[in-house]
């Protein structure tokens, strides 16, 4: 379903992303871990095409998006839906208002229709009810799940998360972990994150990338990962600091 083929990107003259390529099959799980910085969020945003290569392909289904102009683009971002690090929700609108934007949007459903959409979706993320309320008097983890919610109100064949799980305590995390697998498995969609939160890589992925130095250093199921002896590897899932490299 995606392939990247020698992706390159710098910025300022430094090279982000450095001949990335992988493959993604349809209804695959998969994760992209790598340090700070790294790249990860933005080799995400070059598969919506919301960032342009500076060489290299990215291919949805076989078509390379870097080549299309902004309303074939329109097209090919209809397969996907993004849950953003911030869930980033309209403060001025309720819930349901969020949730229904899209298919409002679009003009191509009665208000009657796009209420019935929401409440199937917020049924689907634990949030009957809450259609009325604004996003100020949600939790933290509220919002996330109002954000997945309208991230798959138009079932999206993609998904992709950017730290699902940033500022959650770790009951929620696992709760929005949960809620990202029972989504994935009855929409039967791609799913693609990017996460510094080992547990939910673990709980979330079938597979594991690994971006480091601006190349993927590791492609592998994700047991395989977290077995790894591999030291680079090793050091970032069990959160081991390489003391050799730390200036104080």
């Amino acid at each position: 379903m995606i392939e990247v083929r020698n992706l390159k990107k710098s910025f300022g003259g430094h090279a982000v992303l450095d001949g990335v390529n992988f493959k993604i099959n349809k209804g695959e799980a998969v994760v992209i871990i790598g340090a700070s910085g790294g790249g990860k969020s933005v080799l995400l945003k070059h598969l919506i095409a919301l960032l342009q290569p500076d060489a290299g392909e990215v291919l949805i289904e076989g078509q390379d998006i870097a080549c299309l102009n902004e309303r074939e683009l329109l097209k090919v971002r209809r397969k996907f839906g993004m849950l953003f690090q911030s869930a980033a929700l309209f403060d001025s609108m309720t819930v349901e208002e969020n949730v229904g934007f899209m298919l409002r949007r679009e003009g191509n459903h009665t208000d009657k229709e796009i209420s019935e959409c929401v409440a199937e979706v917020l049924d689907m993320v634990e949030l009957d009810g809450t259609q009325h309320k604004k996003p100020a008097e949600l939790s933290g983890g509220m919002r996330k799940r109002v954000g997945l919610a309208r991230a798959v109100i138009y079932k999206p064949e993609i998904l992709l998360y950017d730290e699902p799980t940033t500022g959650l305590d770790p009951i929620v995390s696992d709760a929005i972990d949960q809620l990202i697998a029972k989504v994935v498995q009855q929409l039967k969609v791609t799913s693609i994150a990017v996460t510094h939160d080992m547990r939910s890589a673990k709980r979330i992925s079938h597979r594991i990338l690994m971006l480091h130095e601006g190349k993927i250093y590791a492609d592998k199921p994700t047991e395989e990962i977290f077995k790894s002896q591999d030291p680079i590897i090793y050091r970032f899932v069990n959160g081991i600091a390489d003391v050799k490299h730390i200036t104080l």
